[in-house]
């Protein structure tokens, strides 16, 4: 069976559709399916600025199927796997709503500050919403727990993600919990200062809804200069 969204017989008008070029600003014609086109006039390459792989961004065999992936979106396929561990992370937890809330939050914060230092965004996350899952989440949620393999392993497996990238993710979370803060690695750094932003967060929250006061940390003990701008919001805002 044909994907549909490469079929033409369910394309309409705005499948065929012209675009000025970067360099030279005259017209490149582009169906909806082209990774790039060759400009006429300057010969100048573009990418398809309306390109939609839509499940090409986790499928194993999108380059099977559309041919061979432009670089930039090659970089996205990785990077995208990090909102299916999302979702399959709170598959897997269910109604245990706090500690969804925790790991979301956590992410959200590595995020924050790994775009400003500029990592890999796609590993980090992942290493993220992976961190706190364990053999027992896995074996709730019927996942083979064979030996020796890890938790986010097997996820990771479950949502076929390629090899290196599994690799990458476990070894990210072992250098975690075996010598981080201590390492200079940034992913490392980035998670430490994201764990302890989400915990100021959740500590001002608690307290403030007590009539307590918050522990006050300061923003100068975080790793990088993201976090410490986070810290001073979370503690002055």
């Amino acid at each position: 069976m044909k994907c549909p969204g490469q079929d033409m017989q369910y394309w309409n008008e705005e499948a065929i559709f012209e675009v000025p070029c970067a360099t030279c600003g005259k017209s490149i014609e582009f169906y909806k399916d082209d990774t790039n086109r060759k400009c006429g006039n300057c010969g100048n390459r573009m990418v398809n600025p309306r390109l939609d792989f839509g499940c090409a961004a986790y499928c194993q065999f999108a380059e099977q199927c559309l041919g061979t992936l432009p670089e930039e979106f090659v970089g996205q396929q990785d990077n995208l796997l990090k909102d299916r561990v999302a979702v399959e992370v709170k598959r897997l937890l269910k109604i245990d709503f706090r500690r969804i809330g925790h790991i979301s939050r956590f992410a959200q914060y590595a995020e924050k500050i790994g775009r400003e230092e500029r990592i890999n965004l796609g590993v980090t996350l992942c290493a993220a919403y992976l961190l706190d899952i364990d053999e027992t989440d896995v074996a709730a949620a019927g996942l083979t727990t064979t030996s020796g393999r890890k938790p986010a392993e097997m996820i990771l497996a479950k949502l076929s993600a390629k090899d290196a990238i599994i690799k990458e993710v476990c070894n990210l979370i072992e250098g975690y919990r075996a010598d981080c803060p201590t390492s200079d690695r940034r992913e490392l750094l980035i998670l430490a200062d994201a764990a302890t932003l989400a915990g100021l967060e959740e500590d001002i929250k608690q307290k403030l809804s007590s009539g307590g006061h918050p522990n006050v940390i300061n923003p100068q003990e975080l790793h990088t200069e993201s976090g410490r701008q986070l810290a001073a919001k979370l503690l002055y805002q």
